[in-house]
């Protein structure tokens, strides 16, 4: 499992707009953002006692949360991921699944023979048995990706964050979801080993500092 740096900032839609001009002249555009954006719409899966949800509000320094995830409404291309953080630094393991697949883990019905089944899939199936993980939260966004290649740089914008109130049934396309409270618009930029300069000189906001905010928590103030 390798690890990244991360770091994440509160912005305003003027500080997007702002940042937006400056990223689009140094970097590259994501090839599955459509108009240079997608939707993005995660599963989020939590303990009875919320676990995921507690450490992330405590600040525990080693924690892991499991989402399954598809974007632009195309569940044809269903993704189960599991993020990581440890000390700061974060990691992310993902398996395509499929739509029965997906259904079947939401509704609870877990494979009989796990031996068979990737890594990914035996260890939330395993959680879901021995910790009772259990889906939490539908959450809806916005995302705005730019690429930038040296120090294999990612920048996202994440906005217009929405939440299910409850419901899980997140492969149905009707879902009415509302929006999450007065969420900002969220700066993540993810890194390897070394963030270029010219990089970190842009995304330097004045009266801006990092964040902690979590879509997961924010989305979770319904219930």
């Amino acid at each position: 499992m390798s690890f990244r740096h991360e770091y994440k900032i509160e912005l305003n839609m003027s500080d997007l707009t702002a940042l937006r001009s400056r990223l689009r002249v140094i970097t590259e555009p994501d090839e599955h953002a459509v108009n240079g954006k997608y939707l993005i719409r995660s599963l989020y899966f939590d303990t009875p006692g919320d676990r995921a949800l507690r450490e992330k509000i405590d600040g525990v320094s080693r924690r892991e949360k499991f989402r399954i995830r598809y974007y632009n409404g195309d569940t044809g291309f269903l993704c189960l991921e599991k993020k990581s953080k440890l000390n700061g630094l974060c990691s992310k393991e993902s398996l395509q699944i499929s739509v029965e697949s997906a259904q079947a883990i939401v509704n609870g019905e877990l494979p009989e023979e796990l031996r068979s089944a990737p890594p990914l899939l035996q260890e939330l199936c395993y959680k879901m048995k021995t910790e009772r993980l259990r889906p939490k939260v539908v959450v809806d966004y916005i995302r705005e990706p730019f690429i930038y290649r040296p120090g294999n740089v990612r920048i996202t914008f994440d906005y217009g964050l929405r939440t299910a109130l409850g419901c899980t049934d997140f492969l149905n396309p009707g879902l009415v979801t509302v929006p999450a409270g007065d969420a900002p618009v969220l700066m993540e930029v993810k890194w390897d080993t070394f963030i270029p300069d010219v990089i970190r000189d842009v995304v330097q906001m004045t009266g801006r500092r990092a964040s902690a905010f979590s879509k997961y928590a924010q989305c979770r103030i319904y219930g």
